[in-house]
Formats: C-alpha cells, structure tokens, sequence
C-alpha cells in the first residue's frame, strides 16, 4: 500500500480554481466517504484551507488512486480533468510524507511559520478519525506530522513575527495608509522585512501608525477573522466595527476585544448593516468562509456614491468574499490572498536561515517516522509468523500422538524441546534480516514475501 497526497494550493493553482475546490466543513464528512468508498483508497484525510486542499491516501493501488482523486477533484470544481491537472501537484511514499510534514511545519504556507496551518492540519485528522476513514495508518502519520510542527515551531524562530494570513493583511492595510503618508510609492510597502525581530517590529510600528485613526470594517467572526480583529485592535484605530452573518457572534467577539483593547468604539452588526458600515470606513477587511461574495458591485456602486474618500479592502476569504470587479471601481483598492501570497513570498529570501533549520528537522523526523512505521509494520508481521509456526509445531505433535505415546516423560520433554528449537533456528535469520532491514525499501519486499509465502493478513 501507499502513501498518496494529491492536491493544489495558493503556489500551484489560481485563485479562481482555489475558490472551486473550497470544501466546506458541512460537506467534508461526505466528501470524506466518497473518497472512502472507491475501491482502491484504504484510509483517507481531506485537509481543506483557505490556502489548498489536499487529500492524503492510503491507497492499494498508486495510479488507480490517484485517477480516482483527479475525478473526485473533477466533480467538486465542475470542470474537466483536464482543465486543471497540471495545477495538481501529486506526491507518494516518502515524498508524501515529507510535503505533509513540510505542510505541518508552516514550510508550505503563504506566511512561512504561520500557526494557524497546524490547527487545520489537526482538524483534518479528527474529522477523518470521527467519520472512521482515518485509522492505523493515517493516526499514525498525522500524530507524528503533528509533533513535527510543535517541533519546528519550538526549536527555530520560523513562527515568530508576523505568523499568519490574518497578521499579514493588517499589515499590508497599514503599509497601503502608511505609504500615502509618507509620500511612498504603493508597491514599496512590499519591500517591509517581516523575518526578523527588527524587520518585523517596524512593520508592525509602520503599519500601526497608517492604521491610526481609521475606522476599520472586519467582515466575519470566523478565526482568521477573529485573527484581523485582534490585530487591529491593537493598531490603534478609531473604530472596529464586525459584521457577521451571526451578529450575535459579531457582538461577542466585539466584546471580548473592547475588553483587552483601548480603542474607544468596537461594536458588532449583522450582515443587514454591511452597506451602511462600509460607507462609513476607511479600511475593510473580510475572512467568512461564505460560498458566493457577500459585497457585490451593485452594493459597493450605491456605497460609492455617498464616499468622498478611497476605500482600502482586503479580502483573503476563499471563496473571496469580494466580487473581484469591484477592484475596478473608482476610489477603491481591492487586495486579495494573491496579494497577500506576494507580500510573503517577496520576504521569503530573508527567512532562509529558519526555513533551512526546518527543512533539517523535517528530514530528520521523515527517517524517523520510517523506522517507527517500519517497526510498527514489522513486530506484527514477526509475531503473527512465530504465531502460526508454533501452531504448525503443535499440531503436528498432535497428530503424532498416538506414536509418542509409549516415550516416558523425559523423552516427551526431548521431543518437545527439539521440535521448539528447531523452529527458533528456523525463525532466527527471518527475524533478523527483517529487524535490520525495516525502513528500506528492501525492508518491505521482504515483509510482502513472508505476507504472501505465509499467508499472513
């Protein structure tokens, strides 16, 4: 069997066919047995962002598999396979097990480190876990995969800073206020250093200084919604206002920040005052997790004709909660995850030094997990052969019952201790050679002659 991740994310595929392959976390659970169902997947994981969406496999049969994944992904997004195959990046074995840990790490995100990833990583594996289509083996990597990202994010500094997608579009917000300020070019806020502490302090300072005195519009209570709230709160602004669809979600998180925070006005709406909220601010920031846009152009076009100043938006929902078309609209500047993914990946090059301490530990824990897995796979196998040769030895004492009858109680006891060892001479050089050879590639052939020559499940 193998380890099979079939998927797309903000570095492979277009935000529009992002938006396609959005699961939503009401239909994960049937998406989940779907893939469950065809015949060659064994065990399954969606793992479905803002940023990707992946599944990861057991799978009996790689290419099998993977044509049924490619169908799958074909269904969910109403579009011809072969509209979209060469977005989908496919990995298995060892390489799948690497991208996963990569994943967990926060090496493969659009903010390098950022926290929120191994939260989703590990709502994927419960969700799989609840609906029974991840068990021994998927546990077994998303557990470790897990501990990988803990590790990472203990023994380097690649989350410190400026961790994630919410984070990064609050800055960029301010960069956006702070370059009209300061009479700097638009596309030079995208030259801020967000690796180090000094880089990203002033990106904060920057950014909290042209945020200062905005009223600012969060739409969404969700958590990376919850996210910009937080770090606006902290900017310094005038007012925060949160519109959700909920407003009692609105309002509960507008409370539990006005608590922590000197902003004199933070106050939640529902959806029915979005018009009336967004004519009043001068930044609006949305994250909901909304299958179409919630501020469409009629909407923005009435907004419009009652502004007299420009309106900054940033929306990383995906779906985007933001028809696209509004960016083309006079007096509005409309940025988005790719926006967001630019800003990050021109900062990139400064990271290095933490992403190469991960990339370290990454490698380290895929040799790890090999040996345990191998380990895992191979004490079993060992056991369950010992066990049906000791039954074999049994029986056939038991069938020469009859003839061994006459033999005294100590030649009983000869006869039994020779039969026992000669099935540990028989048994000693199989064990050995699996023991030292688990984890290789040799390894496994070995395993699958025993199964096979054995019969052994």
């Amino acid at each position: 069997m193998s380890v099979l991740v079939v998927g797309a994310n903000h570095r492979t595929a277009p935000l529009d066919l992002l938006e396609r392959m959005v699961i939503s976390s009401e239909r994960l659970p049937k998406m989940l047995h779907d893939l469950a169902s065809a015949e060659d997947v064994v065990e399954v994981v969606i793992l479905a962002t803002c940023n990707r969406t992946e599944v990861y496999l057991i799978a009996e049969r790689f290419h099998a598999a993977n044509s049924q994944v490619t169908e799958f992904f074909g269904d969910l997004t109403f579009l011809p396979p072969d509209t979209f195959t060469e977005n989908l990046y496919v990995h298995h074995d060892e390489q799948a097990i690497q991208h996963l840990f990569e994943v967990s790490a926060g090496l493969d995100s659009a903010v390098p480190g950022e926290h929120e990833i191994l939260g989703q990583v590990r709502i994927a594996w419960d969700v799989a876990r609840q609906e029974g289509t991840a068990r021994r083996s998927m546990n077994l990597l998303f557990r470790h995969a897990l501990e990988v990202g803990k590790r990472a994010r203990t023994e380097t500094r690649i989350a410190h800073h400026v961790t994630s997608v919410s984070q990064a579009a609050v800055i960029m917000a301010g960069e956006r206020f702070a370059a009209d300020l300061d009479s700097v070019a638009p596309s030079a806020a995208f030259g801020v250093n967000f690796s180090d502490t000094q880089g990203a302090r002033c990106a904060g300072t920057r950014a909290a200084a042209g945020l200062a005195g905005k009223r600012a519009l969060v739409l969404g209570a969700g958590p990376m919604a919850r996210g910009m709230a937080s770090f606006l709160a902290d900017a310094d602004v005038a007012e925060l206002v949160i519109a959700n669809r909920s407003e009692d979600r609105a309002v509960n998180l507008a409370g539990s920040l006005l608590d922590k925070s000197e902003v004199a006005s933070i106050r939640g709406v529902g959806l029915e005052s979005l018009a009336a909220e967004i004519s009043q601010a001068d930044v609006l920031l949305s994250a909901t997790g909304a299958p179409t846009s919630l501020v469409t152009t009629e909407m923005m076009q009435q907004v419009l004709v009652n502004r007299s100043s420009p309106l900054l938006i940033v929306d990383v929902g995906v779906p985007r909660d933001i028809d696209p078309s509004i960016g083309r609209l006079a007096g509005v500047e409309l940025l988005d995850m790719q926006d967001v993914s630019a800003l990050t990946e021109a900062n990139l090059a400064a990271r290095h030094a933490e992403a190469a301490a991960v990339r370290e530990i990454v490698e380290e824990e895929a040799v790890r997990f090999a040996a345990v897995a191998s380990a895992r796979e191979v004490d079993p196998l060992i056991t369950s052969l010992r066990e049906q040769i000791e039954k074999m030895r049994q029986s056939e004492l038991e069938r020469f019952g009859s003839r061994l009858e006459g033999l005294s109680a100590e030649q009983l006891g000869a006869v039994e201790a020779l039969s026992r060892a000669l099935v540990a001479k028989m048994l000693h050089s199989p064990t050995v050679r699996l023991k030292e050879s688990s984890g290789s590639a040799r390894g496994e052939r070995l395993a699958e002659s025993i199964s096979d020559l054995f019969d052994l499940s």
